[in-house]
């Protein structure tokens, strides 16, 4: 049985993406050398490795095994080549990191671009995910990190804290009157809910973590506009047509050019800390070691 590495890239690519072409296509090879290559480790097995069907492929039992052990040979490879590349000329590699919406819109584009503009050959994989799937992810080795919020459990895995992010309400600087805001200047997000909501898109991690506290107290958010960013979000609820639920960092960034008013959450899953967390911190390649030390300083 020899597998080479581009067969493992290959089979967990076309897992991942749930069709042969697709991660034919993410591997960088025509669709007829990917599917002689997944054939050909069937053959030198003697056994099927994905279930082929009119919506794509998944891998079978024995396909499965294949999949964990070929991420953490390649995982293996990418901290040879990064741990030999502090003997060249600065890092190389790729890094795949999941994280929520706050720390992607508030946090990470500065802190990131200033780690990638010190390595001009290191390239990263981001991408917005909830808090309990990025920690599903990195436990099962689908990615190298994760940043998420310490609300959600990652026993198993090794953290560092990021940054605070706490959540605050948001109104139009003469919209909720004293009485719905409270004596102490805060809101539960009980008594928001009977108003309309400015509101991200859907498949924006905040917004479903917002819809689940609703769910969760039996009543619906009354989303009136979707929109795609804090600022737009800030910029409608600043124009009175609503109000919502965005990290600090942002509310205080936009009150500075729009009448908004901050108003504190009374509901403890409304503060909170963005966390790195990683499987093990000392089998992960050099470059992912020395990002972890930059977001943490």
């Amino acid at each position: 049985m020899r597998f080479d590495l581009v067969d493992l890239q290959l089979f967990v690519h076309v897992v991942e993406e749930g069709s042969l072409t697709a991660g034919a296509a993410r591997s960088h090879l025509a669709l007829a050398s990917a599917s002689a290559r997944v054939r050909g480790m069937e053959d030198a097995l003697g056994m099927p490795l994905l279930l082929r069907g009119r919506r794509g492929v998944t891998a079978t039992p024995a396909g499965q095994t294949l999949q964990h052990h070929a991420r953490l040979v390649l995982q293996q490879m990418e901290k040879l080549r990064g741990d030999l590349g502090e003997f060249a000329r600065g890092l190389k590699g790729q890094l795949r990191l999941l994280c929520n919406t706050s720390a992607l819109s508030e946090f990470l584009p500065e802190a990131l671009g200033a780690f990638l503009d010190r390595h001009p050959n290191l390239t990263i994989d981001l991408e917005e995910r909830l808090s309990y799937d990025i920690v599903k992810g990195v436990s099962e080795g689908l990615a190298d990190m994760g940043i998420v919020s310490d609300s959600v459990d990652m026993r198993g895995l090794q953290t560092f804290l990021f940054r605070p992010d706490r959540l605050v309400a948001i109104v139009a600087a003469d919209g909720m009157n004293q009485r719905a805001i409270g004596e102490q200047g805060a809101v539960d997000f009980a008594s928001l809910l009977e108003h309309d909501f400015i509101g991200l898109a859907d498949d924006s991690a905040l917004q479903q973590y917002l819809a689940l506290h609703a769910a969760r107290l039996g009543r619906p958010l009354k989303v009136r506009v979707r929109l795609r960013s804090f600022d737009a979000v800030c910029r409608m609820v600043a124009s009175g047509v609503g109000v919502a639920v965005v990290p600090q960092a942002a509310a205080r960034r936009c009150q500075q050019t729009m009448a908004l008013r901050c108003v504190a959450l009374l509901d403890p899953w409304s503060v909170r800390n963005l966390t790195i967390c990683v499987r093990q911190f000392g089998e992960l390649p050099l470059y992912a070691r020395q990002l972890i030390e930059h977001l943490k300083a």
